[in-house]
Parts: structure tokens; C-alpha cells; sequence
């Protein structure tokens, strides 16, 4: 019997056909939707509206990105996801993960709440509060590093010495995260990525940066690495803290030589990573998630009326 799993994405690129093959490999039939073509049909089947998916929900989905929108749009996106893991539908990662990714200071929570060692953060909405944590806390030799409460690639990121720096709320969105910046033990500007996937690690690579932003899109060099047994731990454990199901896991190493995890990322790309591998990435993360998160699905929730008799 051959399974039927739906990626979400907004366009098919590298990444998605890359699944999509990956998948055929192991017997899977992929369709690509867009959130934007999803929403809810309340009296109907399902209860749901996925394009391609109108007699029967996928056997499991796939999220490799959510568009951005208003604040309503991403509420019913993700609402759609919920309601597919409520329907008993995999998803890999399903909309709990990826609320407490996309939101850093949600991550940071989770981290340290798992007892995992992450640099001290703050975040607050007044100027006058961040004002105060930046005099109380930023120092000449280690400014604080204020970065976009939703945001990847690096973009956005800004050193702050002194309160004067902040800039206005209004360029923020109105939220102020502002986390320790890590001196590292080696010359130069370091970190590590780590993908994660159905409970291991599956890859890893270091950047280098040419200044203290270490990611490849503002133009850090990459070097793929072995799995240090140490970093793959640490990155499981991140992963997990956060319910991933994938996840791209940023670690950087201090002076002292321990490791802090920076973020993790519930919907990374790792087109970079596959330069730098001898292995096939995308593969990889197909058997790891089907091996893990997909294994054994449940079977779908009958509608209401059918569950209840008429």
C-alpha cells in the first residue's frame, strides 16, 4: 500500500523535491500544498480543506515552511496543523514545536527548563526595561546581542554596549531580546549546526564568520565536521526540549570550551549541509522521521457524527 504524506510548502524548491524523491524511495507518494490554499470545512468529512486530500486526509504531513502573513493568516495556518495532529495525522514537526521555535524567547524557556545550557537572556516589551538590562548587563568587552523575536539567517542581528544602541520599539515589533554574546574558545567567530532528525543526530558542519554573524547567508564559511559525540547529545537533548520532530540545532563553544546551545530551528534548510556531507542529507532526515515520527501511524479520527452515530 503506498502511503500519501503532504509537504507543506509555499513553492517547490531544492529542499521539497529533494523530499519528494526521498520519500519515493521508501514507498511515499508526496504532494506539495501551500497553507495559504488550506482551511476549514466544519460539517464535512473531515473538517478540514487540503487540496489533493479531499476524500481522505495524508497519512502524514511534512512542514517545511509556513508562509508569513497577518497575524490571523499564521493563527489559521497553524490552527491547521493542530487540527491535523487532533485528526491523528503525523506531522513532522507538528504546530507546538514549531510555536516554540519560531518564538526564541519560548525557546530559550524550553532550554533552559531542560536543564540545558543556553546564554542568559532577556526579553521585554518597554524601552525603559530594556534600556535597564542592557546598563545593568552589557559590559565594553561583552555587548548583548538584540535579535528579532522571529527571524533566522542571521538578519536583523545587532550588538548592544550601551542603551543608547537600542534601537526603536516599533523596529522590533515591539519585543526586545537581547541574549548574552558568547565569547568562543577559538580565534575568529565559530558555531556549529547540527541536524537533527527522528531522535539523532544526523549531521553537522561549523561556520566560520567574518565577523561575529556565523551564518552562511551572510557569508560564513562552512566546513562539515564529524558528529562529535558530545555536540550530537546536546543537540538531541535541544531538539527534544522543544518537541522536534527535525530540527537544525545552532551551538556554539566558549572559552571555557563547554557548549551552549543558541537556537533551534523547527523548519531549517540544509542545502549548505549537503555541500559539506559525504552523506545524503535529505535521506537521512526521510528514514530517521519515518523511522521515528511516522512509525506505526495512527490511524485517522473518524468525523464526529460517524464517531458519536447519527
Amino acid at each position: 500500500m503506498t502511503h500519501r504524506i503532504a509537504i507543506f510548502v509555499d513553492r517547490p524548491d531544492w529542499h521539497a523535491r529533494r523530499l519528494e524523491t526521498a520519500f519515493a524511495a521508501r514507498g511515499w507518494t508526496a504532494a506539495f500544498i501551500s497553507l495559504r490554499d488550506c482551511g476549514f470545512r466544519i460539517g464535512e468529512a473531515s473538517g478540514l480543506a487540503l487540496p489533493g486530500f479531499a476524500e481522505a486526509l495524508p497519512d502524514a504531513a511534512f512542514v517545511r515552511c509556513i508562509p508569513g502573513g497577518s497575524f490571523e493568516q499564521v493563527t489559521l495556518r497553524l490552527g491547521v496543523l493542530h487540527a491535523l495532529r487532533e485528526a491523528g495525522v503525523p506531522v513532522c514537526n507538528d504546530a507546538r514545536a514549531i510555536e516554540r521555535c519560531v518564538d526564541k524567547s519560548m525557546t530559550s524557556f524550553m532550554l533552559q527548563r531542560a536543564g540545558l545550557p543556553t546564554p542568559e537572556t532577556w526579553v521585554c516589551e518597554t524601552p525603559a526595561e530594556a534600556a535597564e538590562i542592557v546598563a545593568r548587563e552589557a559590559r565594553a568587552d561583552s555587548p548583548l546581542v538584540l535579535k528579532p523575536l522571529f527571524g533566522s539567517q542571521g538578519r536583523g542581528l545587532k550588538l548592544i554596549g550601551d542603551p543608547a544602541d537600542l534601537p526603536p520599539a516599533e523596529d522590533l515589533a515591539g519585543v526586545f531580546y537581547l541574549q548574552r554574546l558568547v565569547p568562543v574558545a577559538e580565534p575568529g567567530w565559530r558555531d556549529y549546526r547540527v541536524l537533527f532528525a527522528g531522535g539523532r543526530a544526523i549531521a553537522a558542519m561549523r561556520r566560520e564568520g567574518v565577523n561575529w554573524i556565523t551564518n552562511a547567508k551572510q557569508g560564513a564559511d562552512c566546513e562539515g565536521i564529524p558528529l562529535d559525540p558530545q555536540l550530537a547529545r546536546l543537540a538531541v537533548a535541544a531538539a527534544e526540549a522543544v518537541g522536534a520532530g527535525y530540527a537544525g540545532v545552532d551551538v556554539i563553544r566558549d572559552q571555557e570550551g563547554r557548549h551552549l546551545v543558541l537556537e533551534v530551528n523547527s523548519m531549517p534548510a540544509w542545502s549548505t549541509l549537503q555541500r559539506v556531507s559525504e552523506i545524503d542529507v535529505t535521506q537521512a532526515i526521510v528514514d530517521a522521521v519515518l523511522a521515528s515520527e511516522f512509525a506505526g501511524f495512527m490511524p485517522q479520527v473518524p468525523p464526529l457524527r460517524e464517531a458519536v452515530g447519527d
